[in-house]
């Protein structure tokens, strides 16, 4: 079975509040879009609201509270910032099963990979970790780190960030080079993702879909996620 992934974009935590109590008891995993109007022109949580002053991210950090519904979800973050590497410990403090880098956010790739080589073992053993490159970057850019993340996010969209956008039909070619290589290799799709596209989608070798506004503009989200998961 294809794993379904819902994607909460937002600015308040509120709102992240909300989303995720629509699909608790539904999707296992949940992917939360860090963005820092930065690397992104998109500001969310909690950057939209205060950055590092936020309150409730404050109160997660001294351990007074958890994420939303931390005991029934696991959370993916998507780190589409500049300080992913320098702030590194404050994202894991939010208590992520999985985290996401953006290969256009790395400034000195051979940095990155040395940071990847030195993980503590006891973080790579709490949280998994994978490589997000856009539609607009070579895909071969990726490889040498595939022996050091547990799996590589091929973004849909051109312009990331931002929900709601056209699929960017380039990312089915990124999936079959990388699965053509790497046959082992995990790959999420993050970005565009539908009814209508995520069939070829499949057929390419993803083995998860990211999904944002195709899950939670519908009426019925259950049903939806269950859909998307019966397609082969």
């Amino acid at each position: 079975m294809i794993e379904i992934i819902p994607a909460i974009l937002t600015k308040s935590y509120d709102d992240l509040k909300n989303k995720i109590s629509l699909v608790r008891g539904v999707a296992p995993v949940v992917q939360i879009d860090i963005c820092d109007g930065v690397f992104v022109s998109t500001q969310t949580w909690p950057f939209a609201t205060g950055g590092a002053n936020d309150y409730n991210l404050q109160n997660i950090l001294n351990e007074q509270e958890g994420m939303p519904f931390w005991e029934d979800i696991d959370f993916e973050l998507d780190l589409m910032v500049s300080d992913a590497i320098e702030n590194f410990d404050i994202y894991t403090k939010l208590g992520p099963k999985r985290i996401v880098f953006h290969l256009e956010a790395i400034g000195n790739l051979e940095d990155f990979k040395h940071f990847l080589e030195a993980m503590d073992v006891y973080i790579r053993d709490s949280i998994k970790f994978g490589i997000a490159i856009n539609t607009t970057t070579p895909v071969e850019k990726v490889f040498p780190f595939v022996n050091n993340v547990d799996f590589v996010q091929c973004m849909g969209i051109e312009h990331i960030g931002m929900q709601g956008q056209d699929f960017d039909k380039r990312v089915l070619e990124n999936i079959k080079i990388l699965k053509d290589k790497f046959s082992d290799l995990i790959v999420s799709v993050d970005g565009g993702v539908n009814l209508d596209n995520a069939p070829a989608l499949i057929s390419a070798g993803a083995d998860r879909l990211v999904i944002g506004s195709a899950i939670f503009k519908t009426q019925d989200i259950r049903n939806t996620i269950e859909e998307f998961e019966s397609l082969v």
